[in-house]
Formats: structure tokens, C-alpha cells, sequence
């Protein structure tokens, strides 16, 4: 038995469509140049081949090598696609040079009409592609003649048992709602530059009658093999029974600081300047973590993998015979190189997959970076953390805040969707400047209240005593108030 839908062999794509595209019907998949239209309709059409089904690609825009060129730099063989190029609507339609490539505007628009309906008769396909409109509507020349002739192509194929794709590169003045209004659903393309690294790719289906769809905007991208779509998380769909595990650093000191460790579901911030521990404070969770056989992932934005291990190395956390064990998987992310929506599809695949348990973002500067407007990182950040939590995974942020000493700014401010807050500060006393760590908020239980001094020394991780005798250590200018005589014995 045949579906009711048609699938477009687009990972992630099916999702969104609830299914597929109902079958036997029309619709338009609209970009400006470069989105991927091409790139969509050749996976349309193979994914037809794949299903045994007849199928035709009409083109308009491209020879039948150009065709061929693209699905090359993709590894795909078209040869099961029947192609009618530029060059076959040019002998169909009379010109007395086969080596002339067709013009819109030399052709008249009912022989282009004639061919392609007597190539519907011929081939029979179930799946077809027209590329492009922009042609069709320099040859109507009129919107009312160019609206009467998608109507024409919709009524003769609404018996033909055939799924239309026409694609438009918005080569139209204005929006056109001439055809518009006449398919069944619309496909929207787009591309935004972010401040540096690869534009960000995002689509979005306007319309598709009668099927329930995914709203928004949704990412992908374009790589060897094709199209691959990340459906906007949605946490609300993910739910499941929440595990609250305490998750301990094995360090003593750091947990009582805690109030005894980290809770499982929760989202968890460091914040402070560069250098001051909070990824050594991390490591020292995942190392725990897949000590006791939970996975971890850690994504490091800022820094190569080998850098990260070995200072891990250097404070007595061993990655490389956890990763050996599959128990934590360390991922090397150039922010410049990947969409929010397909660093959460990863994070999901993961957690699905390796029943991930904790999940480090190292760091949010690194995670600003990847998204072309500032406000879009709480939106992202929120379903994102919403999901880990509702899975019970123990989340750690990282935030380096701008500025050593004195007053200090982060990129953006996101600590209202954090659980818990550690804070870690640089302090001067005796000549020599130390560190600081202190938890500023914690939603999941009890916690000290005081600043100690955290001591990172080589195999070793510790914290002094609280730091009593000054005032003004989280400002970053402190002010030591007690006597010599109790630094002396510190």
C-alpha cells in the first residue's frame, strides 16, 4: 500500500513535515540563490528512485551537465532521473541551432507548456521537479497569464498521481502571491550572515494545508551527501521522569561547598575572568562523572582537545582512558562552523544514543559566537537546558567574563536560566595573586554561603579556608581587614 505522504529524503525534513509531503499535489520551494534548492529537488527525486518510483527533473535554468556536476560534488549517481534540459526544450521548440541554448524570452510560453505536459504523458513520473519559475514568468510576461498557467500545470496533474515541486529563486519585484496562493504547501529557503564564519541556513514551512507542520525556523546545512535539517527543539515533546542524582566533583572540600555536589536536571553557570578555574572546576565533574560510569559530553569551544586534556592531566584528571571507554566523548567545536540548531540535534543524539549524564558547554563566549543575533541565545539556550533538565542530565555552562580584575561584564547575561551560580574571582594578598570560588545561587538545595580560596596545584585540587579577613573579593578588589599574622599561618 502507498503512503499518503510522500518523504523527501532529507533527514530531519520528515519531521517537520509530519511525515512527508502529501502526495499528489503542488508546491514551491522558494530561496534566493545558493540556499540549496537544487540540491533539495535532487534528494526529492532520488529518494523516488530509491521507493521505485518514476520521476522527472525540468530544467529551465541548468543544463543536464550542470545537473550532473552538482550531484558529483554530493556522490550521487542521476542517471535514473529523467532530465529535459535546456537544450531539448530548444530543439523541441524549433530554434535551427541544437547547439543554442534556450531563452525564456525567444520562446513562446504555450510550446514550453506543450513539452512539459507531453513529457508528463511520456514519462508518467510521481515525482516531479520544474527549476525554475523565474523563466515561466519572463515568458507570461503578465501576472494574470502566469497565475492561469500554474493553474494549468495543477489541474493537469491533479490526475497524473503526481508530487509537483516548482522552485523559485524570489526573482519576483514582490512577493508572489500569484502562486502562493494556488499551491498546497510552501518551502521557504534562507541564508543570514553571522559576524564571522559560515552563513547560517535556515528554512521554514509557511504553509501546507490540512497537515499539521513544525512552525519556525529551522536549521541546516549543506554538506557532501546532501541536506540535513535540524527541527527546532521543542523541550515540551521530550518529557520523562526526572532523575535527581547528586553529582560529586571527588573533591571533599568543592562538594561541601555545594551543599554535597551538583543535582542531575539541573543547569549549572561558571562565571569569571580567564584563568580563574572554572574549566578546571568542570573537568573535575566530567572526570567524576565517567569515574563512576555515566557518560559525558563535552563540547570545548575555545580550545583544541589536546590543550583540554592536558591540563585535565596536570590536575590529576585523566581523560584519555575515559574516552578509550566510550565514557566521555570530547568534541572540538568551531563555533564559526556550526548552527544552535545543530549543536542541540547533536546534543539530543547523544543523549538518546549514550544516555548522556552531563553535558559541558565550554565556553557560552564560544556559544554567543554561533548565533547571528545576541537575543537568539536565551531563546536556543532555554529549550536546550529545558530538555537536559527534563532528562536528568547535570549541565554545566561556561562563562568567561570580559576583564581580570575589578569590574567585569559577561557577553550576555544568562544567569537567570541557570540553577546554580559559581562564582570564580582573582584576589591579591602577600604579592602573590590567588583564586577565589564561592556559589552565588543554588535553586536545588543548600549551599555555604562563604568565599574560599581555591588552590590549584599540580595532581591537586583544593580550597582554603573562608576568606574571613577580606571584604570586597567579588568585586575583584578586596580590601583585607583582619591581621598579618592570620594571612602568615593561611
Amino acid at each position: 500500500m502507498i503512503s499518503e505522504t510522500c518523504s523527501t529524503g532529507i533527514p530531519g525534513l520528515d519531521a517537520i513535515l509530519g511525515g512527508g509531503l502529501p502526495r499528489n499535489r503542488l508546491y514551491l520551494i522558494e530561496g534566493t540563490p545558493g540556499v540549496g534548492k537544487t540540491t533539495l529537488a535532487l534528494q526529492f527525486l532520488l529518494q523516488g528512485i530509491k521507493e521505485k518510483e518514476r520521476v522527472l527533473y525540468v530544467s529551465l535554468s541548468e543544463t543536464k551537465s550542470e545537473l550532473e556536476g552538482v550531484a558529483r560534488s554530493h556522490g550521487w549517481n542521476i542517471e535514473d532521473i529523467e532530465v529535459i534540459d535546456l537544450s531539448a526544450i530548444d530543439r523541441v521548440t524549433g530554434s535551427k541551432s541544437q547547439n543554442t541554448l534556450f531563452h525564456p524570452a525567444e520562446v513562446e510560453l504555450n510550446h514550453l507548456s506543450q513539452l512539459l505536459m507531453g513529457e508528463v504523458q511520456r514519462v508518467k513520473p510521481q515525482r516531479l521537479v520544474l527549476d525554475s519559475l523565474s523563466e515561466m514568468r519572463l515568458l507570461a510576461q503578465n501576472a494574470l497569464k502566469f497565475r492561469r498557467q500554474i493553474l494549468a500545470f495543477k489541474q493537469a496533474l491533479a490526475s497524473a498521481n503526481c508530487t509537483f515541486l516548482m522552485l523559485d529563486d524570489r526573482s519576483a519585484i514582490d512577493s508572489d502571491a500569484q502562486v502562493q496562493s494556488i499551491v498546497h504547501g510552501i518551502i521557504s529557503m534562507n541564508s543570514m550572515p553571522i559576524r564571522y564564519g559560515i552563513f547560517r541556513r535556515f528554512l521554514s514551512v509557511t504553509k501546507l494545508r490540512s497537515v499539521p507542520f513544525r512552525e519556525g525556523n529551522h536549521d541546516y546545512v549543506i554538506q557532501k551527501g546532501g541536506i540535513s535539517v535540524f527541527p527546532r527543539l521543542v523541550a515540551a515533546e521530550h518529557n520523562s521522569k526526572l532523575i535527581k542524582d547528586l553529582f560529586s566533583s571527588n573533591n571533599m572540600e568543592l562538594d561541601a561547598l555545594l551543599g554535597g555536589g551538583l543535582h542531575g536536571g539541573t543547569s549549572n553557570l561558571l562565571m569569571g575572568p580567564a584563568g580563574s578555574g572554572k574549566s578546571t572546576i568542570a573537568s573535575m565533574f566530567a572526570h567524576a562523572a565517567g569515574m563512576r560510569k555515566q557518560h559525558v559530553l563535552y563540547y570545548a569551544f575555545d580550545e583544541n582537545v589536546h590543550t583540554l586534556r592536558n591540563r585535565a592531566s596536570e590536575m590529576g584528571l585523566a581523560f584519555e582512558p575515559l574516552e578509550e571507554q566510550g565514557l566521555l566523548t570530547v568534541q572540538q567545536t568551531d563555533p564559526a562552523s556550526i548552527s544552535p540548531g545543530e549543536l542541540a540535534h547533536n546534543t539530543l543524539e547523544c543523549v538518546r544514543k549514550q544516555k548522556t549524564r552531563v553535558v559541558v558547554l565550554d565556553s557560552l563566549n564560544g556559544y554567543v559566537s554561533a548565533m547571528p543575533q545576541d537575543d537568539f541565545l536565551a531563546q536556543h539556550l532555554h529549550e536546550l537546558l529545558s530538555y537536559l533538565n527534563q532528562q536528568g542530565v547535570m549541565t554545566i555552562m561556561i562563562m568567561a567574563q570580559h576583564g581580570l580584575l575589578g569590574h567585569m561584564n559577561a557577553p550576555v547575561d544568562v544567569s537567570y536560566l541557570a540553577d546554580s551560580v559559581i562564582l570564580t574571582r582573582f584576589f591579591e594578598t602577600m604579592g602573590a595573586i590567588k583564586k577565589a570560588v564561592s556559589v552565588i545561587k543554588k535553586r536545588s538545595g543548600i549551599h555555604e554561603n562563604t568565599i574560599r580560596e581555591l588552590k590549584l596545584a599540580e595532581k591537586c585540587v583544593s580550597l582554603g579556608p573562608p576568606l574571613e579577613e577580606f571584604e570586597g573579593v567579588l568585586t575583584g578588589t578586596p580590601h583585607f581587614r583582619g591581621t598579618m599574622s592570620k594571612i602568615l599561618h593561611s
